[in-house]
């Protein structure tokens, strides 16, 4: 790929997230203020000091508009963003483009989704007009898919992979009983998510990210700027996305024990970022768990573990709040649901919280002097993916 990246030229220096949860009582301009005002008085500006902005959202509202009426911005461009699972990350990556370029010395990027007085109980469907010859599994049938798959691959049994899988959801679930921002916020024995009910092939309920409102926003301002809004700003190392072209799923070779879209935007990043080793440079990660066997692959993917070995790492708790690489410490899309507009900026402000020590102690990765997190979404299925990643640090190489 031939991304030259944007490394260390930006700086994200106010952040804002709203609790993730039913919102029966608040609407999207509800939300959007909540969110936008936390990130706005975390830099030390008013809404008309941001020369630009950029929203991200699915199915919560059609134009800039959206952002412009309830904030009231008077003469600013606004950009409405969408890239299904990766559209909070879209409308940051867009608007950290448009700073790095020169156009604009601030800007702020934010994604909203409010889903559940939508009617629908899962996401927001958005159907494009085409050939008439669209998938018509659902996204549960479709990420089941991979449970036999790497099973089949690696030689484990159906009850070693169900382990395994509990084990995921449980570790996002304790992680987020302790984040007052999760929806669902009680731990999980691994031993009740094997025994409820299936939904698709092996997955029970507890394997599926939940449906949630929420909202989060990130202030960005040149690098070189930085510290005159906070002490502790997060420079940008790496933003790599990549957009696939679906012929996954009609390849009959397709073995659904690797995301290849993954796997290109982490090689992608780390280039960018001049990350060499990921699992022993990164402090932490955030990861798109919409369902239990994606983070397991994910770990192989995004190189955190060799391939057919992840499984073992998971049951070592290696991706432990404590272990070597902590993954998801705010409890993941498995604690907080899935507003899509929103959740790739929620991975962001975990980092934010942190690599600046600002997370609650009882969820606080360990000090190990790294200084580098990642955060990742995927958007789509097994075959046909939208993916992005993200690295964040605190420290600027190159100033």
């Amino acid at each position: 790929m031939g991304s030259h990246g944007i490394r260390d030229r930006v700086a994200i220096v106010g952040m804002g997230c709203t609790r993730f949860a039913e919102h029966w009582q608040q609407g999207t301009d509800d939300l959007l203020l909540d969110a936008t005002g936390q990130a706005l008085a975390g830099a030390g500006l008013d809404k008309q000091e941001i020369d630009a902005y950029w929203l991200g959202t699915v199915g919560s509202g059609l134009s800039g508009g959206t952002l412009a009426r309830p904030l009231q911005l008077r003469d600013r461009p606004v950009t409405r963003v969408e890239n299904m699972c990766a559209t909070g990350s879209e409308a940051l990556r867009q608007a950290a483009y448009a700073v790095a370029s020169g156009a604009y010395d601030t800007a702020l990027a934010v994604g909203v989704e409010k889903v559940k007085d939508s009617g629908y109980q899962g996401l927001s469907p958005v159907h494009i007009p085409g050939d008439g010859t669209q998938r018509t599994l659902t996204a549960a049938a479709m990420f089941a898919l991979v449970v036999p798959a790497y099973a089949r691959r690696y030689g484990l049994t159906t009850d070693q992979m169900r382990e395994v899988l509990s084990r995921i959801a449980a570790k996002n679930h304790r992680n987020g009983a302790r984040n007052p921002r999760a929806q669902f916020r009680r731990e999980i024995a691994p031993e009740k998510i094997s025994a409820m009910p299936r939904v698709a092939g092996e997955l029970t309920v507890f394997d599926c990210a939940g449906v949630a409102d929420g909202a989060a926003a990130a202030v960005v301002v040149r690098a070189e700027d930085a510290h005159r809004y906070t002490d502790r700003p997060l420079y940008i190392k790496a933003l790599s996305l990549i957009a696939g072209n679906g012929s996954g799923v009609i390849d009959p070779d397709y073995d659904y024990t690797h995301f290849p879209e993954i796997a290109a935007t982490a090689r992608d990043a780390y280039r960018q970022a001049g990350i060499t080793d990921p699992a022993a440079e990164l402090a932490m990660a955030e990861v798109h768990d919409c369902f239990t066997p994606t983070e397991l692959v994910l770990m192989e993917d995004l190189g955190f573990a060799e391939r057919g070995t992840a499984w073992k790492d998971v049951l070592a708790g290696a991706f432990d709040l404590d272990g070597r690489l902590p993954v998801n410490p705010d409890g993941g899309l498995k604690s907080f649901g899935h507003p899509v507009g929103a959740s790739g900026l929620r991975m962001m402000f975990e980092a934010w919280l942190q690599l600046r020590g600002e997370a609650p102690e009882e969820r606080r990765i360990p000090d190990t002097g790294r200084r580098l997190a990642l955060t990742h979404n995927l958007g789509g299925y097994p075959g046909d993916m939208v993916s992005f990643v993200s690295i964040l640090g605190t420290e600027r190489d190159s100033a």
